[in-house]
């Protein structure tokens, strides 16, 4: 039963901002790639993709 309510839980999770920010950096290829993927999220890549505004 706790199982069943465990996966549940994480089936209904909402990915936070932090969670998106980090798949996003781990997704990259190289050192190059990486670096481009943190000034993006430094200028506020989901940050504003998230609250609407583009």
């Amino acid at each position: 039963m706790l199982t069943v309510v465990s996966k549940l839980i994480r089936a209904l999770h909402i990915p936070t901002v932090a969670d998106l920010e980090r798949d996003y950096l781990n997704a990259s290829a190289n050192a190059y790639d990486l670096e481009m993927r943190q000034r993006e999220i430094d200028n506020g890549r989901f940050r504003r993709a998230l609250n609407g505004f583009h």
